[in-house]
């Protein structure tokens, strides 16, 4: 069965009812029942008892979201999540970054006391840990300036700010966040590709993969870029989509014939 996105949101958030200056209009979407006054819902259709949220103007009526509006705020708020997550990590991976420049010396020395520790073990299994892939890398830190560990950390919280930023853009689905999540995530998308050339593994493959789906469904469901008729054809359809702009229409084509 599909899903209702109308009706399920309202079932969660309560219905969203106006009463327009519009004579005709306002009793389309006016009922009187026997338990009282009722107003159709902006988002899913049904009336509604009570009286309605606010009223005014058709034109001026909330633009709300319903049908395949409903369901891309959907995905754009997965997304912020995704983000804000992404940059919270971000944020932890920075303070590490910082504290490890400040105490470089003295973790130098700790790893060195502790590697010495499981050297019987792996000896015993003719394993090589002075030579080691993982242990030459961690090594390797140890040799950066402590300045370039700072300039790290300052880049991994702009990085992260960038993230946090897109993550709430996205959730109250503003058009300039969907502008910067394509144009950041698009921008780290060849360091990806670059990175998998070093070390394949299954959350990189999945990482780029949802990083290439989402700049390609923003850019072309939200009309960034002047793609598909660009943000006059965007609007148009938010506004197509709006119950009250659709009673109006019917309401038209009547008196047109």
């Amino acid at each position: 069965m599909r899903r209702d996105w109308d009706r399920h949101t309202c079932a969660r958030r309560g219905h969203i009812t106006y009463a327009p200056d519009e004579t005709d209009l306002r009793t389309r979407l006016h009922a009187s029942t026997a338990l009282g006054t009722a107003w159709r819902c902006l988002r899913c259709g049904d009336f509604a008892l009570g009286e309605p949220h606010g009223s005014g103007p058709a034109d001026e009526a909330p633009l709300v979201p319903r049908g395949k509006a409903l369901r891309d705020l959907f995905i754009l708020r997965f997304l912020a999540v995704e983000r804000l997550l992404r940059g919270l990590l971000i944020v932890v991976a920075a303070w590490a970054v910082w504290k490890f420049s400040n105490s470089q010396d003295a973790v130098h020395r700790i790893f060195d006391e502790n590697l010495t520790v499981f050297k019987p073990v792996t000896d015993h299994f003719h394993y090589d840990l002075d030579h080691s892939p993982i242990v030459d890398t961690i090594r390797k830190t140890f040799d950066y300036r402590h300045d370039t560990l700072v300039y790290v950390a300052v880049a991994l919280v702009v990085y992260a700010a960038v993230e946090i930023v897109e993550a709430f853009g996205l959730w109250w689905g503003q058009r300039w966040a969907e502008y910067l999540t394509v144009v950041a995530t698009a921008a780290f998308l060849p360091l990806e590709v670059y990175e998998l050339t070093e070390h394949v593994s299954v959350l990189k493959i999945c990482t780029l993969l949802l990083n290439i789906a989402a700049v390609l469904w923003i850019m072309l469901s939200k009309r960034l870029f002047g793609l598909r008729g660009g943000v006059v054809a965007f609007e148009a359809e938010r506004h197509s989509a709006s119950l009250l702009e659709v009673e109006t229409s019917a309401g038209a084509l009547p008196q047109a014939a």
